[in-house]
């Protein structure tokens, strides 16, 4: 089923058009963050502009959101325009709690490219803050817009350094997969060790804010400790679900239809539960039955509690389709299906169950959805009878 991308652009958050081409969403979430920067800033903004009333200083913390959002934006345009020169497909903005990510479509890369593209963002808030510093010449220190433009240069310079640290989910993180992928010809080794090195630190940057002032007998300033635990947990995420990534990617490979199938006899759908019976004692232990039409194309999977259910003076004269659960229209794959071709494959069909054929289109095995999602997540199946 496709799903209408306005519609799925619109739910995650307020379309805000297309810049170069690129569309871009404001999530809901970015709102949660703004809030809690002007919470955390208004007072101190009072503190810092003399005769600036309660009202005021919350609006100026909101200016400062609002600063932040564009130089978030401008990242991840660099990103987007730097990818689309490559012609990756439909770069996309989301515009998150977190700050922003750019979603890209099935893109070749290759390390050079990927790490342009990943340094792209920090360059282009580096040159923010060049911007930023040559407008503070010209304004009166203490003021409103003096502190605006202070605080959005000393904001770009923390995001373009803090995200060129060498660990996923930050854009530095490309280094270290750009080394890992060079030295070893696999981009998902590259990208398992950048989100390890990610965790590491998430890991460091909590210690160096939190440790300190224990150490010291103080106690963490509450709105660092709470700026610390959000990016903190960002990374932490961000990494983890690099690393899960790169986990399942590589899993791919040996992700195959005749490997993942449990065996399979196919009986004609007309056939009665005596019948089936009897195919399943022939075909042993742990086989499914399959019915199929008289074309051959499979059309469902017999329950075995199911089958030795019916009584058996009824057996003879009870249809097989009676102890059967339907297939999907067209739920088969062929057995020479692997890796992405089988995932892709399966993505266009319906149902959680899927027959197996082989290259004369004889019913050689059963595929379930469950089975496969374990073999690419690492996780144990449920199985069904």
């Amino acid at each position: 089923m496709t799903q209408d991308p306005t519609r799925k652009q619109r739910s995650e958050g307020i379309p805000l058009g297309r810049i170069g081409g690129v569309p871009v969403t404001l999530a809901w979430s970015w709102f949660v963050i703004a809030a809690v920067i002007v919470f955390l800033f208004g007072p101190r903004v009072a503190g810092a502009v003399s005769g600036l009333g309660t009202a005021a200083a919350y609006g100026v913390a909101l200016g400062y959101a609002l600063l932040l959002l564009f130089s978030v934006l401008v990242h991840e345009l660099a990103h987007a325009l730097t990818a689309k020169a490559w012609n990756w497909p439909t770069p996309r903005i989301v515009l998150t709690l977190w700050g922003g990510h750019t979603q890209f479509g099935d893109v070749r890369a290759t390390p050079g490219k990927s790490l342009v593209v990943a340094l792209a963002g920090p360059a282009a808030n580096f040159l923010l803050a060049v911007a930023g510093l040559g407008l503070l010449v010209f304004l009166e220190p203490g003021t409103v817009s003096w502190l605006l433009a202070d605080i959005f240069v000393w904001a770009n310079f923390l995001v373009a350094i803090f995200n060129v640290l060498p660990g996923l989910p930050l854009d530095g993180g490309r280094i270290v997969e750009t080394i890992v992928w060079k030295a070893t010809g696999s981009q998902d080794r590259g990208t398992l060790a950048a989100g390890w090195a990610g965790r590491i630190i998430a890991s460091a940057l909590a210690a160096a804010i939190i440790v300190p002032p224990f150490l010291q007998g103080r106690t963490p300033d509450f709105g660092l400790l709470l700026i610390t635990a959000v990016v903190s947990g960002f990374l932490w995420m961000g990494a983890g679900a690099s690393i899960s990534n790169a986990r399942m990617r590589m899993r791919l490979p040996s992700v195959s239809a005749a490997a993942l199938m449990e065996p399979a006899a196919q009986v004609p759908a007309a056939a009665t539960v005596s019948y089936v019976r009897q195919a399943a004692e022939a075909a042993g232990p742990g086989t499914a039955i399959i019915l199929t039409a008289p074309t051959g194309q499979p059309e469902a999977v017999v329950d075995a509690g199911a089958l030795f259910a019916v009584p058996e003076h009824l057996s003879g004269q009870t249809p097989a389709s009676a102890v059967a659960r339907a297939l999907a229209p067209g739920a088969y794959v062929p057995d020479a299906a692997s890796g992405q071709e089988l995932i892709a494959y399966l993505s266009k069909l319906e149902g959680s169950e899927y027959a197996v054929i082989n290259r004369e289109g004889t019913v050689v095995g059963l595929l379930r959805q469950d089975t496969v999602v374990a073999a690419i997540t690492g996780r144990t199946p449920n199985r069904r009878a």
